[in-house]
């Protein structure tokens, strides 16, 4: 079962770094103005929100501890980044501020699953 929750966290971490890494592309563009959500964002939080419920499954049911506030807090939080990113995903440019806003969200998730004990 150790596995197979390592292979979970492994692209629980891929789908992060997919979502983060958009981001981090689109930065010049913020600045310019013309900042977009690409699909890579779209897919790493997918991914992320599959890979998470899958962990939460297999952590309880391999009878280890899951902090539920802390899930349901990353989990809300990722809930608004798709959001944010699923409905304007077909569009040429973003606001700067919604744009920063899915960065800065996405930066918190991180946050908050590495320092929150």
């Amino acid at each position: 079962m150790d596995v197979l929750i390592n292979v979970f966290v492994a692209l629980h971490i891929i789908g992060i770094a997919s979502l983060l890494g958009g981001f981090l592309t689109q930065m010049k563009a913020m600045g310019a103005g013309t900042a977009r959500f690409v699909p890579a964002m779209l897919h790493g939080a997918l991914t992320m929100l599959v890979t998470g419920i899958a962990l939460v499954g297999l952590n309880q049911a391999d009878d280890h501890t899951v902090n539920n506030l802390k899930v349901g807090i990353k989990l809300a939080v990722l809930v608004v980044i798709l959001g944010l990113v699923y409905v304007k995903r077909d569009e040429e440019k973003v606001d700067k501020a919604l744009f920063g806003a899915v960065g800065g969200l996405t930066m918190a998730n991180i946050f908050i699953a590495t320092l929150w004990v």
